[in-house]
């Protein structure tokens, strides 16, 4: 409900552009020294508006081109020809939120795509004939749905090669906690179940034909079972423990129970490797490991021809690739001759592998699609994603590494402003969700935004982060909150202040998901530390977060537990409580930026709802964003936009960047939409801390 604040906001919004303060300092904060050497102020459309296109995938017989382009401003699906330029392109969904997955099915005939409604993750699967004729009082085809269930989740599972007519899908439509397996006929729409899923089952392998081969299921004790299924019945063929990890990276085809394709870390190993895993006997024999003995394995590309193992890649402080077999090497490094520098990305290729269509991207270049033709060597630019993006302006990602307060060292990235000395800067720290996930070497719009405006971004990849190996991983079981995940991002904002890179008296955390709750931790824990922060989707209590997961979590809810913490154990639920940063509250003192999707399934609204009510009830500076069409992110680039508006005054006002003064008129319309009156913010009391 809007109160007469923002129906204020909304009068002050509704001309053509609106002007702020960007800096009306607050108390803490002091406008930068440095702006003025700074490179030009780069629109903020130009990184969060949705690009000019995306997401280009050549058709399996190679005749077509299918991506991501708006239409009647919300991004859809178009389609091509090969031959013909993108002004012929035409339109071929028509969708009022913007579809976000779609695929071509393995014979060519039709695109498929899945959409969910708001944000709300509930998908459903469509199909849509490229070739489709429009009718009269229509704009594109008509879809067919595939799936059409209300809150119900689709998964697309596989597209067998063999049959190419089907497509291999699971649905929780029986039981909200577990997908059952149905393979569809993708142009009558007839669906058969193929797997009734009464074992608990998160993941499956299926071959070329559509047949299930294996499967996968957390054991009681928080470990990982992989199953072989044979004539209906599942045998356990491989296991690993909790804190490891293991998965089917590929399965050959013809497979008759030979050897697949294995990534583990299973035993003595910290680091997954890729094994060739014999399900019979359970032998395994490397394939390959890291060479430099730094990460993960990353991943592996195989020739959709000869089925051969091309290329593996690794992720350290920038991609890093290896080549198996001489074709392939010989194709990458004439692609390589002829494209600028950046990491080069295959996005599809036609089933007889003469055609792929590959993207370039780095640090400082959002990317470009290319199509790459096998037989005349030729590099065709399909397009840029950011044309107008003037890259030259944009600030270089450096891989660093720190020292956190018990002698681990900790990966980071570190963006600093262009044209500048790196000697007393602004800094946004800025944690990446997950958390089990890492960040990586790239283009990232956020940090490249941040540092146009003037500060220098911190991306830590703090313990608990994915991708160098099970020890680093594991380093952070149940150190959320007041724990060591969050000492790795305090010590590395006091090692770039120690450095003399940081002025501590500038120093912002902005993150979303469990980012936003690093965000919301770095304010309670360490309140000394922050002159503001931004919270995007960030829960507040660990113990409601755990509470609260999607039904179609529980399966895997075990290690989760083990991983943050289990509120039913009474000694856990006491640590969660002193972890979890709304039941600290008191002790936040900088200025707080939240933002939410009324509909996210991952982390409810009640999580910024909570923190917000808190320090509205202490009197203490917070703003709240609230989006009803969005979940967990804001998909809609007005949403987007609004958001960023409000993030780059909030930090203009307490750290003392930068900000540009202009905002169109729907976006500030936007704005005034989704500004939370604090007085409509109802929670029921938390338990007590004691």
């Amino acid at each position: 409900m809007k109160s007469l604040t923002v129906l204020l906001w909304f009068a002050v919004f509704a001309c053509l552009t609106i002007a702020f303060p960007v800096n009306a300092l607050g108390e803490s904060g002091n406008k930068l020294d440095y702006l003025e050497d700074l490179p030009p102020l780069l629109d903020r459309e130009l990184f969060f508006d949705d690009p000019e296109m995306d997401s280009a995938t050549i058709s399996p017989d190679g005749e077509k081109i299918a991506f991501r382009q708006k239409f009647q401003g919300v991004m859809n699906i178009w389609v091509k020809d090969r031959e013909d330029s993108f002004e012929e392109a035409r339109p071929l969904t028509d969708d009022e939120h913007p579809i976000r997955m779609f695929f071509w099915s393995r014979d060519s005939e039709n695109i498929l795509y899945a959409q969910d409604k708001q944000g709300d993750e509930n998908f459903n699967l469509y199909a849509v004939d490229p070739a489709g004729e429009t009718a009269e009082d229509a704009d594109v085809p008509e879809s067919r749905a595939l799936t059409d269930y209300e809150g119900v989740q689709t998964r697309v599972i596989a597209r067998p090669e063999e049959k190419p007519e089907y497509v291999v899908v699971a649905v929780n439509n029986r039981d909200p906690a577990l997908h059952d397996v149905y393979k569809i006929h993708v142009q009558s729409g007839e669906r058969e179940l193929i797997f009734k899923n009464e074992h608990n089952i998160t993941s499956w392998k299926v071959d070329e034909y559509g047949r299930i081969r294996f499967a996968s299921r957390e054991t009681p004790d928080g470990g990982t079972e992989i199953l072989k299924l044979e004539e209906g019945e599942l045998e356990q063929v491989y296991r690993v423990d909790f804190g490891e990890s293991a998965r089917i990276a590929h399965l050959p085809r013809g497979y008759d129970n030979d050897r697949v394709y294995l990534v583990t870390n299973r035993g003595d190993a910290d680091l997954t490797r890729l094994v060739l895993f014999d399900p019979q006997s359970g032998d395994k024999e490397l394939v390959e490991k890291d060479p430099e003995g730094e990460v993960d394995f990353g991943g592996a590309i195989f020739s959709r021809v000869t089925d051969e193992l091309l290329a593996t890649y690794y992720d350290g402080d920038k991609e890093r690739v290896y080549f198996h077999e001489d074709e392939f090497k010989e194709d990458y490094e004439r692609i390589r001759a002829m494209l600028p520098e950046g990491d080069i990305t295959f996005r599809s290729r036609t089933q007889d592998e003469d055609m792929w269509i590959i993207s370039v991207s780095r640090d400082v270049d959002p990317g470009s699609v290319y199509l790459y033709d096998r037989d005349s060597g030729e590099v065709d630019l399909l397009y840029r994603s950011r044309p107008d993006l003037p890259t030259q302006y944009l600030a270089s990602m450096e891989p660093i590494r720190y020292e956190a307060r018990d002698g681990l060292e900790i990966p980071a990235y570190l963006t600093l402003p262009r044209g500048v000395e790196p000697e007393d800067l602004a800094l946004v720290v800025m944690p990446h969700g997950g958390p089990w996930v890492r960040d990586y070497w790239g283009y990232d719009p956020q940090a490249q935004f941040l540092a146009n405006r003037g500060y220098a971004v911190l991306q830590p990849n703090y313990r608990g982060s994915s991708g160098f190996g099970k020890e680093f991983l594991n380093a952070g079981n149940k150190e959320w909150g007041t724990g060591y995940m969050q000492h790795d991002i305090t010590d590395g904002v006091k090692h770039l202040i120690e450095e003399g890179v940081v002025d501590s008296d500038h120093v912002g955390i902005y993150g979303a998901s469990y980012g936003g709750f690093a965000t919301l931790a770095g304010l309670a824990f360490t309140p000394d530390l922050y002159a503001a922060g931004a919270s995007m989707v960030g829960p507040s209590n660990i113990i409601t977060l755990i509470e609260s997961v999607p039904e179609y979590w529980k399966p895997i809810l075990k290690s989760f537990k083990l991983r943050v913490g289990d509120p039913e154990d009474p000694e856990d639920r006491q640590r969660l409580k002193e972890q979890s940063p709304l039941f600290s509250a008191e002790n936040i003192q900088a200025p707080l930026l939240v933002a939410q999707g009324a509909n996210d399934p991952r982390v409810p609204k009640r999580e910024s709802d909570q923190i917000v009510a808190a320090l509205r009830d202490q009197g203490q500076v917070v703003q709240y964003l609230v989006a009803p069409d969005e979940g967990h992110g804001f998909a809609r680039p007005q949403n987007r936009l609004a958001f960023f508006v409000e993030l780059e005054r909030f930090l203009a006002s307490f750290l003392g960047g930068r900000g540009q003064t202009d905002v169109p008129t729907e976006v500030a319309q936007r704005l005034a939409e989704i500004i939370y009156d604090l007085e409509e913010v109802e929670v029921e009391a938390p338990e007590s801390l004691d």
